[in-house]
């Protein structure tokens, strides 16, 4: 009787411990479930962590569509570039044609063969949405229009924009103009890391020029004060589109709307997205680039050590209150022999969340180590062959 009981109660202990590990599994996993994201009145939309290019909710993000004036955002993307190698300087003055000035559509106000700053004519396609200072600006740069649509295209492909195709500046519809959510997602990230000096002036309300003062059109400047861009578009075939941006607690957001059917609901659709990724992500810096994170053992160098670290930072985005969940492993190579050179690679960090991983980054040596002396040498080969 007493081995009958001893039996029953140590599998009754086991069956305890297997209904309590899967009970805390299940927890653990209703713990991480993060709301469905809202529904979203527009043919495509995307949002994405600024930090990490994380997709939070999208819908149709690879369906090719007409950009109409967000077609701007590589324009001055392209200028921005040219200004950073010296091409370009914002004081140039560029000569407005013929062609410039008689561009249909929204207008900064331009008048034929006068001459006008880059930095007016960059002001005057972020803020007012100008198809004439569009087309001032890629001529001048491009020589033509076409020209210039080519380095569009060019900057398109680097960037991995994949199913994207540029014919003209302005965003005026094409039959071989087109674009994806998910690309000018991608674009206006690679713009805000690349140019945070002129991306603030996507955030300025409204420009005067020629006297004419004009407003932003993208309404949530006015509504939420952690939006700070991007721009706005619409043609009859593209519907109301918007690309905006928001930063709060150190948090940024990018969020794409395209083919709405009004300005008032593209600005609401992305609030939506937007107060949506706040409220259920958090995105977190875990590694500094530049700065040691590990130090591994260094065979024959005149150090003993080879500091580890990363070539950028190292950001993770995951549901908000699950930052203290997140597991970094880190795998170092064990035969590193010197002499390394800085920026070889010799392991990688691997980040985790509930066994999920999340990324995966290159180790990368920070500061270089020489050969050791001949001293040092015969030390390490004595050691390395004790160990084998």
């Amino acid at each position: 009787m007493m081995f009958l009981k001893s039996y029953f109660r140590f599998y009754f202990v086991i069956f305890l411990g297997l209904l309590l590990a899967a009970f805390q599994a299940n927890s653990a996993d209703e713990d991480i479930a993060t709301p469905a994201a809202p529904t979203v009145a527009a043919s495509a939309y995307i949002l994405q962590d600024f930090a990490t290019g994380k997709v939070l909710a999208d819908s149709n993000a690879d369906a090719k569509v007409a950009p109409a004036s967000l077609t701007k955002i590589m324009t001055v993307y392209v200028a921005f570039r040219e200004l950073s190698n010296g091409h370009l300087h914002l004081d140039d003055k560029a000569t407005i044609s013929q062609k410039a000035w008689q561009t249909s559509g929204s207008r900064m106000f331009l008048e034929v063969n006068n001459q006008v700053s880059i930095e007016d004519l960059l002001h005057g396609i972020i803020i007012q949405s100008g198809n004439d200072a569009s087309v001032a600006l890629a001529e001048h740069i491009g020589g033509n229009e076409t020209t210039f649509a080519d380095m569009m295209n060019q900057h398109a492909a680097r960037l991995g924009m994949v199913n994207t195709h540029f014919v003209n500046s302005d965003g005026l519809p094409a039959p071989e103009h087109y674009t994806t959510a998910r690309d000018l997602a991608t674009l206006t990230r690679a713009l805000i890391k690349e140019f945070p000096e002129y991306y603030r002036w996507f955030s300025q309300k409204e420009f005067t020029y020629n006297k004419i003062t004009q407003q932003n059109r993208n309404k949530l400047l006015w509504r939420d004060a952690t939006v700070d861009g991007v721009k706005t578009g619409f043609t009859d075939d593209a519907g109301y589109c918007l690309v905006a941006s928001a930063l709060r607690d150190n948090m940024r957001l990018i969020s794409v709307v395209m083919g709405t059917s009004s300005s008032n609901v593209r600005a609401n659709e992305n609030q939506n997205l937007l107060n949506y990724g706040f409220r259920f992500f958090e995105s977190h810096r875990l590694y500094q680039a530049k700065t040691p994170i590990t130090e591994a053992r260094i065979w024959r160098g005149d150090s003993k050590n080879v500091s580890l670290g990363l070539t950028e930072d190292l950001f993770a985005t995951v549901p908000r209150h699950h930052y203290k969940d997140l597991k970094a492993v880190m795998n170092v190579d064990k035969n590193i022999t010197a002499p390394v050179k800085e920026g070889e690679k010799f392991g990688t960090v691997t980040v985790s969340l509930a066994n999920e991983v999340i990324t995966t980054k290159d180790l990368v040596v920070l500061k270089a180590v020489e050969k050791g002396n001949i001293l040092q040498r015969i030390y390490d080969q004595a050691l390395l062959l004790m160990e084998k």
